[in-house]
């Protein structure tokens, strides 16, 4: 088994029209062996930009913790909100420089632009290489799965909540399919006036699964 699969983990980011979503399990395990069914693995960054570090669950905090020490520098610095194009080229700069003892981790980058309010998502592997689409990035233990359920449910200029449907069904379908992530869900709806989190929390009821989606909203 892969270190990256270690702990296990399904993240999927999507842009749709003047809005993007970002979404990830709950699941924290070791193998096979589940620990806990609400881990963290969305972060705020900025209102409109969020980052998802899929991969081994200590690195994932350490680069946490060192991305909001850069991030606050570079506000005290620049006396601005950064952009999402700026904190990826920062996300890949930490990372590149650690590429001959990397983080264990695939950042998965999903925001809105401060001026334009333009949809970005962006992911990279574990030494910072970018991947900027323009449709939907996946990362985590089910990635063909994730693959596969996007490419068949994916439409451009999706509204906010069709974006919601979309991207829920794919990440809820892709890994019930896989063994090492899942037990919920957490949705994050990003737009230009607000921001919305749907926490899906996936129960096994006389052998059926069941789906209660919990909604709150971000100031």
């Amino acid at each position: 088994m892969s270190i990256l699969a270690y702990n296990g983990g399904a993240v999927i980011a999507m842009k749709g029209k003047n809005c993007v979503a970002i979404a990830a399990d709950r699941r924290f395990g070791i193998q096979a062996q589940t620990i806990m069914c609400d881990f963290q693995k969305i972060y705020k960054m900025e209102p409109h930009l969020y980052i998802s570090l899929p991969g081994l669950a200590t690195d994932t905090q350490t680069v946490m913790e060192r991305l909001r020490f850069r991030l606050n520098l570079y506000e005290l610095k620049e006396n601005r909100k950064i952009h999402p194009e700026t904190f990826t080229a920062m996300v890949s700069n930490l990372l590149y420089e650690r590429r001959f003892g990397p983080y264990f981790v695939e950042p998965i980058i999903a925001g809105l632009d401060p001026v334009t309010f333009e949809p970005f998502i962006c992911n990279m592997d574990l030494i910072g290489s970018r991947n900027i689409a323009e449709d939907f990035v996946v990362g985590g233990t089910c990635t063909e799965q994730l693959y596969g359920m996007c490419e068949s449910l994916y439409e451009p200029d999706l509204e906010p909540d069709e974006l919601f449907e979309t991207v829920s069904q794919a990440l809820v379908n892709a890994f019930d399919r896989d063994a090492i992530s899942g037990w919920g869900a957490v949705v994050y709806i990003i737009m230009s006036g607000k921001s919305f989190t749907i926490t899906i929390v996936i129960k096994s009821k006389k052998w059926k699964n069941k789906a209660y989606k919990i909604f709150q909203l971000n100031p």
